[in-house]
This record gives structure tokens, sequence and C-alpha cells, in this order.
């Protein structure tokens, strides 16, 4: 009896202090899976949007935690922001948000910047990590550069594969991408923690005009939230060299041969309103995940 009971102790720590290391390690979430103008889209008639209600999705944004040092961090400021940040968890001496990672200068991943200003938080020097043009973008134009005169933000210029090291266990490593770049470069961003890796690229033209092999790349991380707007390029009647990206069946070409651990890998990510995986119609996110991908989903959580 002694014995069981010792048994069931030591179980019972075991799966405890495996619980606690579990809930101690820093993570990256999904605050939004969709592209820019959101979900459901503005003007949509077509049944895609029908059933959709405001706030079943936001705009695409992941959240970095630093369990540590008790920091919040986001990848991209959407105008969803006011909403995603209470997805995140929060400290009970911590900042709002001690720092935002801006990819560039489209609608869906800078303007939530302005709650950030008098009308809204009234922040104060709250870290903007952008490259070059990006930065200067904001600089240069306003409601933007009314924040940095009244120090609501503080804008940090980084440059292209040099690191930043948010602590002893998180180094984040911007890499510009090819994108349609009217007023800022676009990155995308490699989240280092104490044991696993995440490549973030949420837009991009095409993989084969990256100066790096998309399929290399991911063999280096662990999770990849990449670019998954449209999924063949016939759902829009638009002329869609206006608005590249790879899309997802593109995507699954490129991998499909690849080793089905590196298929689990990767997350499609800032997915547009006509994307049938978004509704699975005839059943094309169950095809995609029979497959091995995944398709991100807000709320999910990846332990670096």
């Amino acid at each position: 009896m002694k014995l069981f009971n010792l048994s069931v102790f030591i179980v019972f720590f075991t799966f405890f202090s495996n619980a606690q290391i579990q809930s101690e390690s820093d993570y990256v979430q999904i605050l939004g899976i969709v592209q820019d103008a959101g979900y459901p889209h503005i003007g949509c008639e077509k049944d895609c949007c029908e059933l959709v209600k405001p706030g079943d999705y936001f705009v695409s944004c992941i959240g970095l935690v630093d369990k540590a040092n008790n920091k919040r961090y986001l990848f991209d400021a959407t105008p969803d922001m006011h909403n995603q940040l209470n997805l995140l968890e929060k400290f009970p001496n911590g900042n709002l948000i001690d720092g935002i990672f801006l990819t560039h200068a489209h609608i869906g991943h800078y303007t939530g910047l302005m709650y950030l200003g008098r009308e809204g938080l009234g922040g104060n020097k709250i870290k903007v990590y952008a490259l070059k043009r990006m930065a200067a973008f904001l600089r240069k134009n306003g409601p933007w550069n009314q924040l940095i005169k009244l120090k609501n933000i503080d804008i940090q210029t980084i440059s292209n594969k040099n690191f930043i090291k948010l602590s002893k266990n998180i180094l984040v490593i911007p890499i510009k991408v090819p994108h349609r770049d009217e007023y800022s470069e676009t990155v995308g961003y490699k989240i280092i923690g104490k044991t696993k890796k995440m490549l973030f690229i949420p837009d991009i033209d095409k993989w084969n005009e990256w100066e790096k092999d998309i399929v290399e790349e991911i063999k280096l991380v662990d999770y990849a939230l990449i670019d998954g707007t449209f999924y063949n390029g016939l759902e829009l009647d638009r002329d869609m060299s206006e608005i590249p990206h790879p899309s997802v069946e593109e995507t699954l070409e490129l991998f499909l041969n690849q080793p089905v651990v590196e298929r689990n890998k990767i997350y499609f990510i800032h997915i547009n309103h006509t994307n049938p995986i978004l509704t699975n119609k005839n059943g094309v996110k169950d095809l995609i995940e029979s497959y091995g991908f995944n398709v991100a989903k807000r709320g999910l959580k990846f332990n670096l």
C-alpha cells in the first residue's frame, strides 16, 4: 500500500513539475489569422462571408510572451490590436505592451499603432521595431509622426538579418522578403527561443523570388507560420499580378515530397476571406491537413 502511494505521489509530482515547466515556457500565441481587410470582408456579398459575425476572426498577428521577464510583444499592429491584446496573458506588474515588430506598411500590419496615441492608450515610449524605410515612413507621415513627437512610441530601427536580443533566451531576426514595397520594405521574422525556433512570413510575393529556399529554411525551424492568403489564385475576380502571393496549392507542391515531419511544421496564416481553407469548403481544409499541413487558429500557442 505504501509502495502504491509512493508511486502515485511520484507520478503526480512528475506531472505537476512538467506542467509547471510547460507553463513557465516563453511562447508565441496566434492572435489573428486573416488578411488585412478582415473577415467578413468589406463589400463581400459572397457565401463565404454570409454566416461570419464581426469578431469571429481577427487580422493576422502573433504575440510573443516572455514569461521570465513578464513581457509581451506583438508582431504587427493590426486594426484589431485593441482586442488582440486582451487575448494575451497579463502580468500583474507588467506593461500592456513592451514592443511591436512591424513587417511592412500595408493596412493590416501597422495601422493598429493608432490606438497608442492621444485618442487611445496614450502610450509611453512603446518600442516599435522597423527596418529603415518603414521607420522613415512613420517619421515622415501623420498621424504616425505625432506618436513619435508625443513619445507614445519609440522607433527602434533594425537591420536585415541582424538579431535583436529581447532576453537571455529570446532572439528575433528580421529577414527581408520580396513583396509590394510601395511605402516600406517587407520582412518576416525568425524567433529563436531557448529550445525552439519559429519562422513568421505572413506576406511574400512568390517563394521563388526570395533569395532563400523556403524548403531549406523550414528545415532550420520547429514551426513556420507562412503566407496562406489565396488557395489557388482563382477565387478572386481580379488581376492577381497586382496582388501577388504564393498560393496554398503552390506551397503544397513545394513540400509534398518532403518528409511529413517538415510538413507538420507549416501553419498557413494571413488568409483571405475567399480562401476555402477558412470554411473548409469542399473539404479543402481537411485535404491539406491530411497531407500533414496546418491552418493557423486563433489562440494556438507554440512553446519556445
